[in-house]
């Protein structure tokens, strides 16, 4: 059996306007490529690449997940089709990362940034956009010594989705 490949989607939870029409981008170019989009399921960045994924031509049941810090569904976007209450608070990031073969970074914060570390961590792929926040000035850079390609930067949707593409099957698709 062949599973779809998901993608792991963070950034700002209050993201510019620029940044939320690249994350939707992102999100209907994922699914547009027979992907699945997990975020943190809330609103911002994670909302807009949710709301993206359900404008995808090729969009299906199932097509985005949401990992919430809550216990509880009711935090969950709209576009949210699985949904995942952890309990865990910020620790669901782990999962968020994990659950994605790649990551894809849009500005973002302080979460944004501890999801990036875990990535690097787990030696997830990570592309950062070149907009405001962490995915910017982590781009490009290696954050430890470990040697693994740096954090891979895109200035546009389309730039990130083809990368997606290209590294999709490399962890376990």
């Amino acid at each position: 059996m062949r599973r779809r490949p998901i993608c792991s989607v963070i950034g700002a939870a209050e993201p510019s306007q620029q940044a939320f029409d690249i994350a939707f981008d992102i999100g209907r170019g994922l699914v547009d490529m027979g992907c699945r989009v997990v975020t943190g399921g809330k609103g911002g960045v994670m909302e807009a690449a949710c709301a993206g994924a359900h404008h995808s031509d090729r969009y299906f049941d199932g097509a985005t997940i949401g990992i919430l810090p809550d216990g509880t569904p009711i935090a969950a976007n709209d576009h949210v089709d699985i949904i995942i209450p952890s309990g865990l608070g910020h620790a669901r990031n782990v999962l968020v990362v994990l659950t994605g073969q790649v990551v894809i970074a849009v500005g973002g914060g302080a979460g944004t940034l501890s999801e990036i570390s875990i990535a690097w961590q787990l030696d997830r792929p990570i592309l950062g956009i070149n907009i405001d926040g962490w995915s910017q000035r982590l781009a490009g850079s290696a954050l430890d010594d470990v040697a693994r390609p740096p954090i891979a930067v895109a200035d546009s949707a389309t730039a990130a989705v083809a990368w997606a593409e290209r590294h999709v099957g490399r962890n376990g698709a």
